[in-house]
């Protein structure tokens, strides 16, 4: 099955299988690449006005809309005053590093307990493959985040250090799972004890 580096716009799939409720469904993945790439091109040249992307771009639809709101949404994108702004690698890789919307804000603000680590980890790395960093920086991210938020020094880890428990759990960053469920599931354990 052929992947694509760009996700649905509407169900962020990465591969030509959609959510059954997909308004892209039977999409081919080709079309949402040249979407994404039609769309980027533009921006890659400078600060566009909001206005003025769909006569930019050759031909305008749904997809390209959608794939421009996604780029938006996903914080690649910045749009200020109605100008959209590509943001350089470097700008994105720090504006994602500290997650901004729940249930994952919660976990990197509070830091995991005992009775959630495992898929407060698994979120974290699910989270960070998912806004598109490399295996090391989210293993600097993780490990990071497991001294800083106090969730190493709560205990409950088998492992003998963070670095060890995050590579434990790199078949998470390879297999590309979602982060939702998991960060969800383990929001409810930490709102109920810290």
């Amino acid at each position: 099955m052929p992947t694509f580096d760009y996700p649905c716009p509407e169900c962020r799939t990465t591969n030509s299988l959609h959510d059954a409720d997909c308004r892209f469904e039977g999409t081919p993945w080709a079309d949402i690449e040249a979407a994404y790439v039609d769309v980027v091109a533009v921006l890659s040249g400078g600060v566009t006005d909001a206005d003025a992307l769909p006569n930019a771009v050759e031909t305008w639809g749904p997809l390209r809309q959608a794939a421009v709101e996604r780029l938006r949404r996903d914080g690649r994108v910045d749009d200020a005053n109605d100008r959209l702004r590509l943001l350089p690698a470097e700008e994105y890789r720090e504006a994602v590093s500290v997650p901004t919307r729940d249930p994952i804000k919660t976990i990197y603000e509070r830091g995991s307990v005992p009775g959630c680590h495992d898929n407060a980890v698994f979120a974290m790395i699910a989270w960070y493959e998912m806004v598109g960093l490399s295996w090391s920086e989210t293993k600097a991210n993780v490990t990071e985040w497991l001294r800083e938020s106090g969730t190493w020094d709560r205990g409950g880890f088998e492992e003998a250090t963070p670095e060890a428990l995050v590579e434990k759990k790199r078949h998470v960053y390879e297999a590309g799972y979602g982060w939702k469920e998991k960060a969800t599931a383990a929001k409810r354990v930490i709102d109920r004890s810290l």
